[in-house]
């Protein structure tokens, strides 16, 4: 399935914007039903998730996007995040969209299974860094950094953080106190792409130090009783020169 969703992925045209990927609704349309003309597949597949599915919002979750056309032109698209995305898919009567259709099932019952039971996530989260060929000592400091990355969320949670611009600005905030830089700079430091993740890509010290910063953060927050965005912003580690990592 790995494979199926990879090869899926590099045919749908997409494009980075404010945090996330955004694919091409007329494209996926194109790749899961073979039709002749997929942009009218898609106007008809609309008023039916809105008309017979309940699916109103279809409309307000797509966004038109400019990406590049077959002539080479940049033109405006539907498109659509990830979560959209597959809400469309399961609406999509074709064969070929059905392993997409399992395999959201499949992860969908596994995800109950972690709400219940949350260590079946770290477990699952523990075989796809061994998959990946990372070794034990680094997925375990990686583990480590994930339960105090949660930990300082949360904490930033209840104590004022509610968008998701103020989640970004405190880790840039907690980025520069580590280590002098924003996370998007570490990002450019390591030569990643938008959406790659950076702890995915961090060394053992690297994932140390953050784990030491949120650690560090969490208990500043604790012992000073933050509260609001101007609050929690001052709390700053020291930074260490990435230099050398």
């Amino acid at each position: 399935m790995a494979d199926e969703i990879m090869a899926f992925h590099e045919r749908i045209r997409k494009v980075f914007l404010d945090g996330q990927w955004w694919f091409s609704v007329v494209d996926v349309v194109g790749v899961l039903t073979d039709s002749a003309n997929p942009r009218f597949y898609w106007g008809k597949m609309k008023q039916r998730l809105a008309q017979d599915e309940g699916f109103v919002e279809v409309l307000t979750k797509c966004q038109q996007l400019k990406m590049r056309s077959p002539d080479g032109k940049m033109r405006s698209t539907d498109a659509a995040d990830t979560e959209t995305l597959l809400r469309i898919i399961q609406s999509i009567p074709s064969p070929k969209a059905e392993p997409f259709k399992r395999w959201l099932a499949r992860v969908g019952t596994e995800r109950i299974q972690e709400e219940v039971e949350p260590s079946l996530a770290e477990a699952r989260l523990i075989r796809t860094y061994r998959r990946q060929g990372s070794s034990d000592d680094w997925i375990r400091q990686r583990m480590t950094s994930i339960r105090y990355r949660n930990g300082v969320t949360t904490e930033w949670g209840l104590r004022g953080a509610e968008t998701g611009q103020d989640y970004a600005e405190l880790t840039d905030t907690l980025s520069e106190g580590k280590f002098g830089i924003t996370t998007g700079q570490h990002k450019e430091f390591k030569g990643l792409k938008p959406g790659d993740n950076l702890e995915n890509s961090e060394t053992i010290m690297e994932l140390a130090i953050d784990s030491l910063g949120d650690a560090t953060s969490i208990t500043l927050h604790q012992a000073r009783d933050s509260q609001g965005m101007p609050q929690l912003q001052i709390t700053r580690t020291r930074a260490i020169p990435l230099d050398g990592f």
